[in-house]
């Protein structure tokens, strides 16, 4: 049996989680508290609970108790409700109360008529006996009537309101159960309302609001082909050329929420506005349907997608194979020998691990060639001793060599002097209190250590001919060949089946790779990253090859940069 790979793979039912829960097959129960007041937090207690927990338009079952508060009842909230003092003189009080509801709710998403008071008040009580708070997933029915009906069909979202425009079985009267009866009518006509918009899973209810624009819902038939299954969907305009690239774990569930939800930016409606075809290519894991993505995106550069669009246009830093040897700002990785670090995230950052080198080793910044014999006027630079000034033919080869293996090694190895000579230049403006210089050193040494940390994990995987490793799956284990840190192949190995002939027929079917040069040239700087997250993520086994995300020589001293930048952040944060 030959397995799929990335050019034929198989499609992989999701969970049922992943697929969306359609609306007749959830389990709700509505619930209304009548209370004492506003505010548990405030002191304000419970009086009665009432619930109903229904499923597919039926009724399960009912829950009802009145509560004893412990406390008199305000008489504005007996004029109220109606609910006496002497009618919760005998009545459970919440410690018996609650455990019995949250028994009566367990497995069901709750509903409520302004879920965050009567929510928040079981929340409250639950915290205050030491219950544990169950998880529940919630849905309020006063903010969803907001966004499917119109000011015109109703002049507010009360639930007295709601239940009178939609004829609703019970009249709400401030009483907990008859509220909640109320309250699953009005659920249920909301539903109906969203029926036809295509909203039909729990999870689109959840999402949907009215901000969508009619044509963009209108448009919801181009996701109805798609499978549920992961993989990579493409948005096509009337030229067939792609808009927008993107991934998801449920094609055809995260496809249909462009079209019933709104999309806060700006330029996802104008791309769904052009969109006339949406193609989905299934994916076996979720691996391969990002570095699908990654490769797509990079290829056809679609105009909707922002990230990863240019993978061309990086910045690298290079120490040039040359008689005197010197540093350049680069933008590809060439097969020529030198050493490069990156790729920097800006081109002023890759400046800034510039100047950390400069100003760390006297190697010359000048740019032309130079022979190995050279008489030329010394730079400023030379005539301050920055320089070991090969230009004018006083260096000493041997010297040069030296310095350019201290520079090599900080940008391949351990950048022990590196960091030490700028910690010194750090201190010393420190000691005269020109913080903000120091500030500025600090943030190009942890730009420098950030590209050589980057290089190194790149190298570690790019050097590796080949790994086949395989992680966890609801069917089985996903198995994924990686050549050179790119994915060569990918595939859901079934239980039950010999690993042995299905990783062969894997492996007779995975991309050919060759040897590159650099530390990613074979595949994108992205798509071996995210390799290598994957490899480092629990739970995986090694088929073939072997891989352990290496302590790189050079994170060590990154990361006291790392936390310090991490706690200052969080000192900035508002509150």
């Amino acid at each position: 049996m030959a397995p799929p790979s990335l050019c034929d793979v198989e499609a992989v039912q999701g969970t049922f989680d992943e697929l969306g829960r359609h609306l007749a097959d959830v389990t709700f129960c509505v619930v209304d508290l009548e209370t004492t007041g506003g505010s548990a937090a405030k002191g304000s207690k419970i009086t009665e609970v009432g619930a109903v927990k229904v499923r597919g338009g039926e009724v399960l079952g009912e829950f009802q108790s009145l509560v004893n508060p412990d406390e008199v009842i305000p008489a504005y909230i007996t004029v109220l409700t109606g609910i006496t003092n002497q009618m919760v003189i005998d009545a459970p009080r919440i410690a018996e109360v609650l455990p019995s509801f949250l028994e009566f709710a367990r497995g069901t998403v709750l509903v409520a008529h302004n879920a965050p008071f009567d929510v928040g008040f079981l929340k409250h009580f639950s915290a205050s006996l030491a219950i544990p708070w169950p998880g529940f997933e919630t849905l309020d029915t006063a903010t969803l009537a907001r966004r499917v009906l119109s000011r015109e069909e109703v002049p507010n979202c009360k639930l007295s309101t709601l239940a009178a425009a939609f004829s609703a079985s019970t009249t709400p009267n401030h009483r907990a159960l008859s509220d909640a009866r109320a309250t699953v009518d009005v659920m249920h006509a909301l539903f109906e309302r969203l029926g036809p918009l295509g909203v039909t899973t729990l999870e689109e209810v959840s999402t949907y609001t009215s901000k969508v624009k009619p044509e963009q819902r209108r448009k919801r038939h181009l996701a109805d082909h798609m499978p549920e299954a992961p993989g990579v969907y493409l948005f096509r305009d009337a030229n067939d050329d792609i808009l927008y690239v993107g991934t998801s774990r449920n094609l055809r569930t995260r496809t249909r929420s462009y079209f019933t939800k709104a999309e806060t930016r700006t330029r996802m409606g104008e791309m769904v506005m052009l969109a006339q075809r949406i193609e989905g290519i299934v994916c076996a894991t979720a691996l391969e349907a990002q570095v699908r993505e990654l490769r797509l995106i990079g290829k056809h550069r679609p105009p909707y997608n922002r990230r990863s669009k240019f993978p061309d246009r990086l910045s690298w830093l290079k120490l040039t194979r040359e008689p005197w040897p010197r540093l350049s700002i680069v933008r590809a990785v060439l097969d020529d020998d030198a050493d490069y670090i990156g790729p920097f995230r800006s081109r002023a950052a890759a400046d800034s691990a510039l100047t950390a080198l400069h100003d760390s080793f006297r190697i010359r910044q000048c740019t032309p060639r130079l022979a190995v014999r050279s008489r030329t006027s010394p730079c400023a630079l030379a005539e301050m001793g920055h320089c070991l000034s090969p230009c004018d033919g006083s260096a000493d080869p041997d010297e040069y060599a030296a310095e350019v293996q201290r520079v090599r090694l900080a940008m391949t190895g351990d950048p022990e002097d590196l960091v030490s000579a700028v910690r010194t230049r750090m201190l010393d403006l420190a000691r005269t209190e020109r913080f903000e210089d120091a500030a500025v050193w600090r943030d190009r040494l942890a730009a420098f250590l950030r590209a050589v940390v980057r290089t190194q994990q790149l190298r570690e995987l790019t050097s590796i001919p080949e790994i086949v490793a395989a992680g966890p799956h609801p069917q089985g284990w996903e198995v994924h060949v990686i050549r050179h840190g790119r994915l060569a192949g990918a595939g859901i190995l079934p239980r039950g089946v010999r690993p042995v002939g299905w990783t062969d027929a894997l492996l007779a079917t995975a991309e050919t790779v060759v040897a590159g040069f650099g530390p990613a040239p074979v595949a994108t700087v992205e798509e071996t990253e995210t390799v290598r997250r994957w490899l480092d993520s629990p739970g995986l086994r090694m088929v073939r090859g072997a891989w352990q995300a290496p302590r790189e020589s050079a994170a060590r001293h990154l990361t006291p940069f790392e936390e310090a930048n991490a706690s200052w952040q969080q000192l900035q944060q508002p509150g």
